[in-house]
């Protein structure tokens, strides 16, 4: 990859909610990765209100790293969180991943070849030729086949795997989604515990309404064993979440936007591209 010298070209978004374990093992790869790397780059830490050691953690890490920062936030759930760090995010890119990095920071250079092909959103997949799931139990797939099929019927048709955390826009492309969005905006109401949210089905949703180009890549994803996502409580939730892009849309809360556009949904064919 080349980019300009004399730009920030890549900002990476880690959402956390209380990581003080996960984001050591974490943060050392992504800035490692970085640091190899020959363009201007910077990681944002939007810390999800957390109640345990991350803040602290990350404070210590960018005494270290001047191109790691720290967002502190109320807790709001993840969709919040990835809002305010994209919006808080300078880079011509804006690489949204999980505190797991369930998919490896290299994947990166995959979805940046969509994007270079003049794509404005390339989404990390793991379905499609060229993907895969490794560690995970068959009722984690299937539930999330079955939500993937009621997400494609109500309000994103076309794409196989909305959820998958690892995302990338171009920075306009970012900042304009993320000052539309509704549903975790900037009134998100506060919420208890980890949560876990669908916001990506309202991000693909404006994304969509607004012209944008969407590419489907297939990357490699390992299931996390010390994973915050609920089955039951994060599946209402996120189908809770789904429904209301759906309302939001009926009600007109989305009106202004362009009209939508037929957007080609490309997926990535070969591992590496």
């Amino acid at each position: 990859m080349s980019f300009p010298t004399d730009v920030l070209s890549l900002s990476v978004v880690v959402p956390a909610y209380n990581e003080e374990l996960r984001l050591p093992n974490t943060l050392t790869q992504i800035l490692g990765y970085l640091e190899r790397q020959g363009y201007r780059s910077e990681v944002l830490v939007a810390d999800d209100g957390s109640s345990d050691g991350t803040a602290m953690l990350v404070e210590q890490l960018a005494a270290q790293h001047p191109t790691l920062h720290l967002l502190r936030l109320d807790h709001r759930g993840k969709g919040f969180a990835v809002r305010a760090g994209a919006l808080a995010a300078a880079g011509e890119y804006v690489l949204l991943c999980d505190a797991d990095l369930a998919v490896p920071i290299e994947e990166w250079e995959k979805l940046f070849g969509w994007l270079n092909r003049g794509y404005d959103v390339a989404i990390g997949s793991r379905e499609g030729l060229g993907a895969r799931r490794l560690g995970e139990p068959w009722y984690r797939h299937l539930m999330g086949r079955v939500f993937n099929l009621i997400v494609q019927a109500v309000a994103v048709g076309g794409i196989q795997d909305t959820q998958c955390g690892f995302k990338a826009l171009r920075g306009e492309v970012a900042h304009d989604l993320f000052e539309r969005v509704q549903v975790y905006g900037e009134h998100a109401p506060q919420v208890q515990g980890a949560a876990v949210t669908a916001y990506d089905v309202e991000l693909l949703f404006l994304a969509r309404r607004r012209g944008y180009r969407i590419a489907e890549v297939p990357v490699m994803w390992r299931y996390g064993t010390e994973t915050k996502v609920s089955p039951v409580r994060d599946s209402w939730r996120n189908l809770r979440d789904v429904l209301t892009v759906r309302w939001y849309a009926l009600r007109g809360k989305y009106q202004g936007l362009n009209s939508p556009l037929p957007i080609a949904v490309e997926k990535s064919v070969q591992r590496g591209s």
